[in-house]
Parts: structure tokens; sequence; C-alpha cells
């Protein structure tokens, strides 16, 4: 077992319960769109503000990570996730996996209204085997906007190797 290891599960468990806020700007067709194309999405409530039904994808708030204008390149790791999205594994050289994801879709998200995303450590859990133990670390993610509440919740499992 590496030093890493114990440090990120040391780090992430002196984390657990805590609440990090995070604004994620506000939500524009153009990037709302951008992204449904980007998914290959076919349905024209997705790809055209002028449509009569025009909707978010309901995939684009969790997809949200820093926002619209994105990071600055110190925020990224080497293997180009960003240093702070897996908590307890800053500066750290460990390999980050995604561990499953859930989504529960609240209400749709206005259309120029500031989105906050705020985010706890659930879980830190050893896995594996002696020889190949690993991380789990459990984060819940709501995403919120001020008139209309929590838009959807996100729970994550990340692997740390």
């Amino acid at each position: 077992m590496t030093d890493e290891l114990e440090t990120v599960h040391a780090r992430a468990t002196a984390l657990l319960g805590t609440v990090e806020r995070r604004e994620l700007g506000r939500v524009r067709a153009a990037e709302t769109i951008a992204f449904a194309r980007a998914c290959a999405e076919e349905d024209p409530r997705y790809l055209d503000s002028d449509h009569p039904a025009f909707a978010i994808h309901p995939l684009y708030l969790p997809s949200l990570l820093r926002g619209p204008w994105g990071a600055r390149d110190d925020e990224y790791r080497p293997d180009g996730m960003f240093a702070g999205e897996v908590p307890g594994t800053a500066g750290l050289e460990v390999r980050l996996l995604a561990g499953g994801q859930s989504i529960d879709f609240h209400r749709p998200p206005p259309l120029g209204e500031q989105i906050e995303v705020r985010r706890t450590v659930d879980r830190v859990e050893w896995k594996g085997r002696a020889d190949g133990r690993f991380v789990v670390i459990t984060v819940r993610k709501t995403y919120r906007a001020d008139s209309a509440g929590p838009l959807a919740s996100v729970t994550e499992g990340f692997i740390v190797r």
C-alpha cells in the first residue's frame, strides 16, 4: 500500500460531511445547445432555442464541473482531471477512475439563472485485497438555482489507486 493512498484516505476522511460550494455561472442557451450537439442529440427541443418546447438537455447540469469559462491550466492534473474534483487527491501521483454515478433530476434548470453546486464527501472506503488495495470516495452533489431550488442530485464514486 502506498503512502499516497494512505494520504488520500486520511485527507478524504477528514472531509466527510463538509459542504463545498462552487458557482458554475448562468445557464445560457448557446452552451446547452453546444452540449446537446456534442452528445449527438437529434431532438430539436435541445438544439434550437427558438423551438416552442426548447429545453436544456437533462445531462447538461451533471456535466458542469467548472462552468462555461472552463479552468486554468494549473487546475488540471497530469491525467486531465481537475485537481480538486476528487477530494483528497490534489498534488498526489495517484490514478483516478470513475466508480459509478447515479442522478436524480428534480426540475429543469432555468435559462439565465446562476447555478451553484454543493458537494459533500459521503463515504471513504478501503477496497480490494491486501496486495491490490484501493480507496473508493463517494461524493454527493446538489445542483441549485436561486429561484428554482434543487435541480439535480448526483452521487458519484471515484476509485483511487
